[in-house]
């Protein structure tokens, strides 16, 4: 018989020998892979892990290149520049061999930000059906980074990912703005075009940027610093148990008795309008979870096929039935809230829809302007209108255990590390930019951490003049009709003032956002608009178009201000035909009033009765300035500016 010793001794080397032939093998990062993009016209590099010292041989195109792993086993091979094509299978030997697949030479962009370049077809999938059920480009590619966080070091691997192809069933998980901009680039070239999107809702610019990248930022290497010491990051990312921002006061009524079912009987419920937020028709300062109920009559013509229904937009989250059955649920408030409704759920006659909707802050119910009705192919019903609510239960604030730490993905390099540091060895085209909406609070500091971004990245990539393209962001939020601050209007202008970066373009937006949706539905425009800055600055069709004007001088004349500006195309125009609107000017004491404008000689002209002195002029500055119309003849929106320094 063995002895116990011997056994644990033989388990050992058992396990040290099956960790040395995991780490013998070649390996490769998860970015290479089957159906993989490769950048065109450049020298593109191949790397992987193997044994150390281990010899690697990789063929491709009827040619082999070979070389040795270091002592710790990394290897990496440079292929020669190779033109748009494909497809082509790479072999890469070891003591395994891995053939590679469906390979193409294209364009390669790197896509990041924050949610609005997150934004899915999927969540867009009524405005761009068509889109979606015509998708057929097999040479669009798109390969997903999923969220991760590293405050400490820069990764060398993704966990996971697979390069999609653009087809009706995968399309639907592509980014729409990388979708709309590869699309449009494609069907003018005709190259394969490659996206790798690593985005992450809700992140500052921050976040993105390497340690490296932050050299000149002193407070926030300090932050660095001070995430590096592991007693300190512990206490980041260990969130106490119990950690509801809000103490329930009751159970849920409408849970305990089945509000939703067929069964019951409604008694003392109140009137209220759909849509609309509940604190505005009468609850006071209500968060917690309110029940709404209509009864709608189905008519015996109505189409019983494809039908779905159409909530806009609730905040915060939302668990709909139909008769009794649960059709839906989301659990935060952004997306808009469609529902497919199952055959057999609806019948001629009464049917009752009731909806459970949690608030845990702010104002809550449904959002304005968004579409609310019951539909299928031949058939629509209006859900607008009235509707009656219960309280089901109230919410008591406490103060959150923890409350006020800082999220690890929101931390400096945090994203860097560990989505984009496994990344740069992979040869691009160049860079799509969609972020702004976590950094208004500190909108000033924008163009300066920006441009450390941009500078990062092309010295990651090893590209000083790579093209970065991006989105300048919408109007959002409630419209303001006074000359005031605006938080939003300062980070607009930091990323035009950002423009003065060599190779850099930026779509403008102002005119596709919605004041009650921070994920305005009109992707499309957006991937277009970039792929215009695309088609000019990386493609060299120099007589395009590309943006709508863009501020450039501005000369004081008595009591005007002349305006000139870039881009202005075939002539400056108004997107509605109506009176340049918008525009404000001040004096010394920088109070802007709203002025009057006018287009004369490709210029505008600015004044005011009431400022005889006029130093400053502002263009839709605002959050959402509602109205701002000055555009060029080929339609593009001009972007907002301030002439202050």
């Amino acid at each position: 018989m063995f002895t116990k010793t011997f056994v644990k001794l033989l388990i050992t080397l058992v396990v040290i020998c099956c960790c040395f032939n995991c780490y013998a093998e070649v390996r490769l990062p998860k970015l290479i892979r089957d159906s993989m993009v490769l950048q065109r016209d450049t020298p593109v590099k191949l790397w992987g892990w193997a044994k150390a010292n281990e010899r690697i041989r990789i063929t491709f195109n009827n040619k082999m290149y070979s070389t040795n792993a270091d002592i710790n086993g990394r290897w990496k091979v440079v292929l020669p520049e190779t033109k748009a094509g494909g497809p082509y299978n790479i072999i890469i030997a070891g003591t395994n061999t891995i053939k590679l697949k469906d390979i193409l030479f294209g364009d390669v962009w790197i896509c990041s930000g924050q949610s609005n370049m997150v934004h899915q077809m999927e969540l867009h999938s009524v405005r761009y059906a068509n889109d979606i059920a015509t998708a057929n480009y097999p040479q669009i590619r798109h390969f997903w980074i999923p969220p991760l966080t590293d405050l400490q070091q820069p990764h060398d691997d993704l966990p996971i990912g697979y390069w999609k192809t653009a087809t009706p069933e995968n399309i639907l998980h592509f980014s729409a703005v990388a979708y709309f901009f590869a699309q449009q680039v494609y069907e003018k070239y005709k190259i394969p075009i490659g996206l790798i999107n690593a985005s992450v809702g809700g992140t500052p610019i921050e976040a993105w940027i390497s340690e490296e990248g932050f050299n000149n930022f002193t407070d926030i290497q300090n932050i660095i610093n001070k995430n590096k010491d592991t007693t300190y990051l512990n206490s980041l990312q260990t969130i106490p148990e119990a950690v509801n921002t809000f103490k329930p006061s009751q159970e849920d009524k409408g849970l305990t008795e089945k509000w939703y079912h067929n069964s019951y009987l409604p008694k003392n419920w109140h009137n209220i309008s759909v849509p609309g937020y509940w604190e505005d028709q009468g609850i006071k300062d209500l968060d917690g979870i309110v029940w709404y109920r209509k009864t709608i009559t189905i008519p015996p013509s109505f189409s019983q096929d494809l039908v779905k229904l159409f909530l806009g937009r609730i905040i915060d989250a939302d668990q709909v039935y139909i008769n009794g059955k649960l059709i839906g649920n989301t659990s935060y408030q952004y997306p808009q809230r469609r529902y497919s409704v199952p055959p057999g759920i609806l019948h001629e006659g009464e049917n009752n829809i009731v909806v459970r909707i949690q608030n845990n802050s702010g104002k809550g119910g449904f959002v304005p302007d968004k579409p609310y009705y019951l539909f299928s192919s031949k058939d629509t019903i209006d859900l607008k209108g009235d509707w009656q609510y219960k309280v089901g239960q109230v919410f008591t604030p406490q103060k959150q255990p923890g409350s006020g730490k800082p999220l690890p993905q929101n931390q400096p390099t945090a994203l860097y590390n560990a989505m984009i540091a496994p990344i740069v060895s992979y040869s691009c085209k160049g860079f799509l930019w969609y972020q702004g909406e976590a950094n208004t609070v500190h909108a000033l500091e924008y163009e300066r951490l920006m441009r450390a971004l941009i500078n990062d990245w092309r010295n990651k990539w090893q590209n000083p003049l790579a093209p970065f393209l991006y989105v300048q962001l919408p109007g959002y939020m409630d419209m303001n009709y006074l000359p005031s601050e605006s938080q939003w209007a300062a980070l607009r202008n930091a990323q035009l003032k950002t423009l003065s970066v060599s190779n850099t373009g930026m779509a403008i937006t102002i005119d596709l956002g919605e004041w009650n949706d921070i994920h305005p539905d009109r992707k499309k425009e957006v991937g277009q608009r970039l792929a215009l800055l695309a088609e000019k600055i990386v493609y060299g069709q120099q007589s395009i178009i590309c943006s709508g004007p863009l501020y450039d001088t501005a000369i004081i004349e008595g009591n005007k201000i002349i305006i000139s500006f870039k881009y202005s195309g075939s002539g400056l125009g108004t997107t509605d035909g109506e009176p340049l609107n918008y525009f404000s000017i001040a004096g010394t004491d920088k109070k802007f009033v709203w002025a009057k404008a006018r287009i004369e000689n490709n210029k505008i002209i600015v004044w005011s009765e009431s400022v005889s002195d006029p130093l400053y002029v502002r263009y839709a500055w605002a959050d959402n300035p509602d109205g701002a119309n000055l555009c060029n003849k080929e339609g593009l929106p001009a972007s907002p500016f301030t002439t202050e320094k």
